[in-house]
């Protein structure tokens, strides 16, 4: 800390940020998880943790909104590299199936190979959940950096053990409340239907900019209590009608319980920040509207007890997908520091 200049360029040290801070002595903690196994249409996510490290050398660590944002000490768990072997396995066995189901094969003529994904996506959750457990013990915030939307369930189940109770604000352009979607258990499209199914602890799922769901995801939204979804047509018409976005985020933030676990995928914003994610939708969150939502939250009486970046996919041609996923994981960091200095009586 001595010599490190944060006006200065970023020194590659495999570090999110090039910051100096070692995994023990930090307050925040990032596990990243390169798993994109159940991708239901582009895959390439499983390169994203990667890309935004990259990427991340480049963020100016100054924050207009957060004093000395460069102080706050966030570590990086280095990568379990066998998930990249493992991911690579089992996406081709999941490539499979998928061809076989377009093709009009039944589910149930494919148990043999959805088994062994199913299988693998269970024990990537376990590692995840120990990994994040033992990190919240030791008195953490851990925040998941993906890889695909199914990747962050660990995390939320090791949060669920410090309390007892919390919501999560879900940002995203799917409700992703499909049920064993394609037949995985822990498919990308399924994470939020087995966090509520999974975690009783959960009371409270508001879910912001969502734009591309079914009927039967519909039919949940509009029965379970535990669920408000700000879907982005009514986002929009609010605007469009002269609400004004403070006063839908004071709703949003409304709707949520003391306690809030972030989970982010980055198709929640508009399509031109993030062109190459595994399921664009047209429509979507400016990258000021979503900055200024969660500094508000930040700076309430709530509590972020953890949050997740999910579905970054960089492409050859172009760093923009993993520039703009750096500059919301340096947001979703700083904030949660923010809030915690905040709360500090």
């Amino acid at each position: 800390m001595k010599i490190f200049n944060p006006n200065e360029i970023g020194i590659a040290n495999g570090n999110y940020f090039a910051l100096p801070y070692k995994l023990d002595d930090s307050e925040i903690a990032i596990l990243s998880v390169p798993w994109d196994v159940t991708t239901s249409y582009r895959p390439g996510t499983h390169n994203g943790p990667e890309a935004i490290i990259d990427a991340s050398l480049q963020v100016d660590l100054f924050d207009a909104m957060v004093p000395d944002a460069w102080e706050v000490s966030i570590g990086t768990v280095p990568v379990d590299e066998s998930l990249l072997k493992k991911n690579k396995k089992h996406r081709k066995t999941a490539e499979s199936i998928i061809g076989k189901l377009e093709d009009g094969v039944d589910n149930s003529l494919l148990k043999e190979e959805l088994d062994s994904v199913n299988k693998a996506s269970s024990e990537l959750n376990q590692y995840v959940y120990k990994t994040c457990k033992e990190l919240i013990t030791k008195g953490k915030l851990v925040g998941i950096v993906g890889g695909d939307h199914s990747v962050p369930l660990g995390n939320m189940k090791a949060v669920s053990e410090h309390y007892e109770e919390f919501g999560i604000l879900h940002i995203d352009a799917h409700a992703d409340l499909r049920i064993a979607y394609e037949g995985f258990t822990y498919s990308h499209a399924s994470v939020m239907y087995n966090a509520l199914n999974e975690i009783h602890q959960i009371s409270q799922l508001t879910q912001v900019g969502v734009r591309d769901f079914c009927q039967e995801e519909s039919d949940i939204i509009n029965h379970d209590p535990r669920i408000r979804c700000f879907t982005d047509i009514e986002l929009k018409r609010n605007s469009y009608e002269g609400k004004l976005w403070k006063k839908q985020c004071e709703e949003i933030i409304a709707s949520l319980p003391g306690n809030v676990y972030i989970s982010f995928d980055i198709d929640g914003l508009s399509p031109e920040l993030c062109p190459n994610t595994g399921t664009p939708v047209p429509g979507g969150i400016s990258f000021r509207e979503i900055d200024y939502l969660l500094f508000l939250l930040a700076s309430s009486n709530k509590k972020i007890v953890g949050f997740d970046l999910c579905e970054v996919s960089p492409s050859a041609e172009s760093e923009w997908d993993a520039n703009v996923g750096a500059r919301i994981l340096y947001k979703l960091c700083i904030y949660s520091a923010h809030n915690k200095k905040n709360r500090l009586p």
